[in-house]
């Protein structure tokens, strides 16, 4: 007669869920698990993956600060406005993405629920409410220079590590991407005649 298991079931696979499970972390946060062969040890992997979760974190925000404008943009410039910060949160995301997967591929963990992000982000948290269209793009500029700063620097750090890997995503991914959308941003706030020319 087979075993009779702790959920009552005589060693049989079961189509009852098993609901409120918790256990022990598989991998605790802050470490990273050496089990694929990448040729670089562990104090690079921990020092790389303790940046790019900074990074991550400083994206994910920008990226939800995208959102936040793309819904609260008011104003004459609203249509151009609302295409253009969904298109920025559209990319952002992709770089999220990106860097929780480098983050991973090198054996960590990536940061992912939203207190978390609050309490890493270099970025200052807007009010709730709306504001102003230059106050929008001042913050998302602002959120751009600390990301593309950290970029320089990180980019730098990861060559001379020789975690390449890192580099490249960095430079090829990250800042080119927020270099791009620091101009279009920034193009908005250039105080231009609407109707007549200046002499």
């Amino acid at each position: 007669m087979p075993k009779k298991t702790s959920n009552g079931n005589h060693g049989k696979v079961s189509a009852q869920p098993r609901f409120h499970q918790r256990a022990h972390e598989i991998q605790e946060y802050g470490t990273v698990n050496l089990a694929l062969p990448l040729e670089l040890e562990e104090p690079v992997r921990l020092e790389m993956t303790e940046q790019l979760n900074q990074m991550l974190a400083d994206t994910m925000t920008l990226r939800d600060l995208y959102k936040k404008s793309h819904w609260q943009v008011a104003g004459p410039t609203f249509y151009q406005l609302h295409l253009l910060f969904d298109k920025h949160f559209n990319e952002q995301s992709e770089l999220v993405d990106a860097i929780a997967e480098r983050i991973q591929l090198l054996g960590g963990l990536s940061i992912a629920m939203a207190h978390d992000v609050a309490e890493t982000t270099q970025i200052e948290r807007p009010p709730r409410g709306r504001e102003e269209v230059p106050v929008q793009l001042s913050r998302l500029l602002e959120g751009h220079q600390i990301i593309i700063r950290h970029c320089r620097t990180l980019a730098d750090r990861a060559s001379k590590l020789g975690d390449d890997g890192t580099n490249d995503l960095v430079v090829s991914d990250v800042l080119r991407t927020n270099e791009l959308q620091v101009w279009f941003v920034s193009e908005h706030l250039v105080n231009m005649p609407l109707v007549e020319a200046e002499d």
